[in-house]
């Protein structure tokens, strides 16, 4: 007889379907390894073919698990926040895992609320995002769980960061301006005090070094993350450098602003003054003219890969450390061989 639509399909009768125990197939759909391929298989297909939803809480009491992370922020509406969370939530949706997201907005009380709050929900591990690339204070001594720092450093080198790779990503911006034949490279960007702003001048001065070129201007200039800093640098540059032929930029916002005064002044983008934007804020790289050249941070794998690192963790295989992830070169516009002397 035909199963009552409304009637829950059990564990009890997806063993019955497939011919094992009910403790083989609690095994099998949880991917536990003792179970053989063949029998896996037999009990994957008994649950598809009976449309089998598995109780999550029943299935958190048999392995310990709840299946819930906690992803806690300082600032969810921050530029580089969304694109990690979407793809930390991708790669936890793809394992059928559950997120609770709080946001501590910067305040210290208001984190540890939520720290609290999370543990109460039994949540197997926390992801802590962190608003730029620096350091900031472990966590983790107050979680009795496996944390995994994203785009900040914990202070406690035994925890895992991931990070984006600041430093990189500048020398992928130097090396494409010295291929194209630039020799006059100016740097601006955004306040001294980030520590991704002097990274990325690290990068850049290694590549000249390696070349035996000299930072046009000498010195960066620090300023702003802003088009209004972009402007005004871009006056201040071209007073003292008027030769110069590239600009690489700490972000694309400055970039677009840099673009706007040469532009003004009558100097041709890429044929006069090459410009190599930072971020791939496609707001203002895509819309910039001409459209511009600009790093990646890859931000959304960034996401993932905290999250196969919590994995790792919860499988008693954490790592430990500072992890940077390679950036990526976007060549648009804004970038191109010199023109010719003389013309």
């Amino acid at each position: 007889m035909a199963r009552h639509r409304t009637q829950a399909v059990t564990l009890s009768d997806v063993a019955r379907r497939a011919g094992v125990s009910v403790a083989t197939a609690s095994k099998a759909l949880n991917d536990r390894g003792e179970v053989a391929p063949a029998t896996r298989e037999r009990v994957l297909k008994a649950a598809s073919e009976l449309s089998f939803q598995p109780n999550a809480l029943a299935r958190g009491l048999i392995s310990g698990r709840t299946r819930t992370i906690g992803l806690l922020t300082d600032e969810l509406g921050g530029r580089f926040s969304m694109p990690i969370l979407l793809g930390a939530e991708n790669a936890l949706g793809n394992e059928q895992m559950s997120v609770l997201l709080c946001d501590a907005r910067g305040d210290a009380i208001r984190r540890q609320h939520y720290i609290r709050t999370l543990l109460a929900r039994r949540v197997d591990g926390f992801i802590v995002l962190g608003d730029s690339n620096d350091i900031r204070p472990s966590l983790t001594r107050d979680i009795p769980v496996p944390v995994v720092y994203v785009y900040g450093e914990s202070a406690d080198p035994d925890d895992v960061s991931l990070l984006a790779d600041d430093e990189g990503g500048a020398r992928l911006a130097a090396e494409h301006l010295v291929a194209l034949g630039r020799r006059r490279i100016a740097h601006v960007t955004g306040p001294h005090s980030y520590r991704a702003a002097r990274d990325r001048v690290t990068g850049l001065r290694a590549v000249l070094e390696e070349h035996g070129l000299p930072l046009a201007g000498r010195e960066p200039l620090y300023g702003e993350w802003s088009q209004r800093w972009g402007r005004h640098a871009a006056h201040i540059l071209l007073s003292a450098e008027p030769e110069v032929d590239a600009v690489f930029c700490g972000n694309d916002q400055i970039a677009s602003g840099v673009a706007q005064t040469l532009l003004e002044l009558g100097r041709r983008i890429p044929d006069d003054v090459a410009i190599v934007g930072y971020d791939n804020w496609e707001d203002f790289a895509t819309d910039c003219r001409p459209p511009l050249t600009t790093v990646d941070l890859n931000l959304e794998q960034l996401g993932a890969s905290a999250v196969m690192h919590l994995f790792s963790a919860l499988d008693g295989t954490p790592s430990h450390g500072v992890l940077r992830q390679p950036c990526r070169l976007v060549v648009r516009e804004s970038t191109g061989p010199a023109a010719p002397p003389g013309q």
